[in-house]
């Protein structure tokens, strides 16, 4: 199994849920590092199109690799950082498997609901149309890229991700980040829809994907619960202690202060899983405040060996 981006906030929880037994498991990193925890760590450059020509064929093939999209502000230079991680990542991957003359078994790609834009209460499925915005456009291209895996490969499933929970990262610490001062913010009026899913679903999905023959094609990756962002903070106040209020942060003041970059959080995403529900996925998590109760005070990790280092 290979998978890039395992050094991230979702792979590194992906990879510590892998059973060691049963899989041989290499991971893609910028640089050289030793054997950890059983996990295997091969040298790859997606700027060249380079792999290290040791890594052996693969069955498995998981790319979850691209920059952050909220880490920094949406400047021209940043934008094409943004787009350019995550085309390259698949671009290479298929560079590599065209140059070993192998067909892996199954290949998973990532995307994101950014990929529907700013749609208000239109309920969107699998089968919904794009946007057209920049969130819409990074997501179509790097669909694109990693739909050449899918040529390649004998099934192919691709995962629109939401906002993804997790007390080690992610969107949470910033949706959360008065908590401490005894109040939460929602933001400009609210009603924006809020996709997520807890991050111990998000694992079980992609094991779903490897171990269920018959998923194949597009899924999002988003819980069950359709939720707007101030009923997320009514739901997180509800389940949390010493929190007392909460209060809007107007739009004018988002766009001010984050330009472009004010749409992650302003824009409604109204997404729900309809095809994860019509294999039976069961989730474990279907309920934002519960799930954040259990990242924020509970142990969101379960398994055996512990989380892999970020390297």
């Amino acid at each position: 199994m290979v998978i890039a981006g395992g050094s991230g906030l979702v792979g590194r929880h992906f990879v510590s849920g892998i059973n060691l037994e049963q899989y041989n498991v290499y991971v893609l990193t910028r640089t050289k590092k030793p054997v950890k925890a059983g996990i295997n760590y091969i040298v790859w450059d997606p700027s060249k199109l380079y792999i290290d020509p040791s890594l052996p064929d693969a069955d498995i093939i998981i790319n979850l690799a691209g920059e952050g999209i909220a880490d920094q502000r949406w400047t021209h230079d940043r934008k094409i950082q943004l787009l350019e991680s995550r085309t390259q990542s698949a671009k290479t991957l298929v560079h590599w498997i065209k140059t070993k003359h192998f067909r892996p078994s199954l290949c998973i790609g990532a995307s994101a609901v950014g990929y529907y834009g700013h749609r208000g209460d239109d309920l969107l499925t699998e089968s919904s149309s794009p946007g057209k915005e920049f969130m819409s456009d990074i997501c179509l291209q790097w669909e694109k890229a990693n739909s050449e895996l899918k040529e390649l490969s004998d099934r192919f499933v691709l995962l629109r991700i939401g906002i993804v929970l997790s007390k080690y990262g992610g969107a949470l610490p910033k949706l959360l980040m008065t908590k401490n001062f005894g109040f939460l913010s929602y933001f400009g009026d609210g009603r924006q829809y809020y996709p997520w899913i807890h991050i111990r679903d998000l694992s079980n999905i992609m094991k779903e994907a490897i171990e269920n023959n018959a998923m194949s094609g597009i899924y999002n990756a988003v819980a069950p619960q359709e939720i707007t962002n101030k009923d997320c903070m009514v739901s997180v106040q509800q389940r949390l202690k010493n929190i007392f209020l909460i209060l809007p942060v107007p739009a004018i003041f988002l766009k001010l202060a984050l330009g472009s970059m004010s749409k992650v959080v302003l824009n409604s995403n109204r997404v729900i899983p309809q095809r994860l529900l019509e294999v039976s996925f069961r989730f474990l998590f279907t309920d934002f405040g519960l799930a954040v109760k259990d990242v924020t005070e509970g142990n969101e990790n379960t398994f055996n060996p512990p989380l892999v280092p970020l390297v």
